[in-house]
């Protein structure tokens, strides 16, 4: 029971992640549905977070690979490099200074019923708006947009408010186009994800145990290969969609959430 536990939070995981509904909206409730052992339920979503970063690394290989090879003659290489790391930073702070409170008290299946319901909510007014894009391509990313991204991303740090959705919809704000704001919130997860991971490891080092192994093993493969068809079938969907669906299924799911742990 452990292991299919251990398999179908790495799913719920790998799907949530890189969509606008929230990963640890979905985390947070699915590992109390589940009744996941709460001893090792740190460490083993740190572990289905390092799948998922996986997932789109894999996926981006070839051309992260041509950044990092570029970087050092090429100025716009760099300059993509700076940006991605800049729009890194405000969460980054936001997140070392305030992460105690933040779990300590908001990290309820009632907080995410409320944020997914507002959320959505939201989702689903922006998405009625005339959008005007100045950016087409991610190497055409500005600083000053770039920051705005990253200024987007702190609101992520609210269990129920998607790091994809904020980046993206601040990046099409910012006057990204949605394919060019999907790839830089892809781009900009791989820092992101990385040091709260690692931050998160480090932190809970002393839960690490021989016998949690196998089940973080599994949690890590379901959730890179669930991550990495999400991550593609995403691309694609960017391409000629708006996210007012998944506004609506924030609103339902919320709604859902609420009824229950009420």
């Amino acid at each position: 029971m452990l292991l299919l536990k251990a398999a179908l939070l790495g799913i719920v995981e790998g799907i949530t992640e890189f969509l606008p509904i929230s990963s640890t909206g979905h985390l947070i409730v699915a590992s109390d549905l589940l009744d996941y052992p709460e001893r090792s339920r740190d460490v083993f979503d740190i572990f289905i977070q390092l799948g998922a970063i996986l997932a789109v690394v894999w996926h981006y290989r070839s051309d992260l690979g041509g950044l990092v090879r570029r970087a050092p003659a090429e100025a716009g290489a760099r300059a993509l490099v700076g940006r991605v790391l800049a729009a890194f930073v405000p969460s980054a702070v936001c997140g070392y200074l305030f992460h105690r409170q933040i779990e300590a008290h908001l990290f309820s299946p009632l907080f995410v019923g409320v944020t997914l319901v507002l959320g959505g909510l939201l989702l689903i007014a922006i998405e009625r708006r005339s959008w005007r894009f100045d950016v087409e391509r991610l190497g055409d990313v500005g600083w000053g947009q770039a920051l705005a991204i990253g200024a987007a991303q702190v609101l992520s740090l609210l269990p129920g408010v998607s790091r994809a959705g904020a980046t993206i919809i601040g990046g099409m704000f910012a006057g990204l186009n949605r394919p060019a704001a999907t790839q830089f919130s892809f781009y900009l997860s791989i820092p992101t994800l990385c040091a709260a991971s690692l931050f998160s490891l480090w932190a809970s080092r002393h839960l690490l145990s021989a016998h949690d192994i196998v089940p973080l093993a599994v949690g890590f493969a379901t959730s890179f290969l669930s991550a990495l068809v999400v991550v593609r079938a995403f691309i694609s969907f960017v391409q000629g969609h708006t996210f007012t669906g998944f506004g609506y299924y924030r609103v339902l799911i919320g709604l859902v959430i609420l009824s229950w742990f009420r």
